[in-house]
């Protein structure tokens, strides 16, 4: 599967996990030139806190278009060392 975003390949793995539709690749097939650190958290009541990138290709930047969970709950330990996207964020 791949992740793109304004015309670029952000993130390639065959390595998925799927939880609530969303696909969690390893943070690893994250191209680390695209994001930013975000102060941006927020709270699943099973995952646990989340926290966020800003993507940004060619100046141009989605905030808080990737999320991963530092430490997750026990039910969601699947997804540690993993990122997810949204906003306009195209997995396929």
């Amino acid at each position: 599967m791949q992740a793109q975003w304004n015309g670029r390949v952000i993130a390639r793995s065959y390595d998925i996990v799927s939880v609530d539709g969303n696909a969690y690749f390893p943070a690893e097939a994250l191209d680390p030139s695209c994001i930013r650190p975000s102060s941006h958290t927020s709270v699943c009541g099973w995952k646990g806190t989340a926290h966020y990138y800003d993507l940004v290709v060619d100046g141009q930047v989605n905030a808080n278009a990737v999320w991963f969970y530092p430490e997750p709950k026990e039910a969601a330990a699947n997804i540690r060392g993993r990122v997810a996207f949204w906003k306009g964020v195209q997995v396929n």
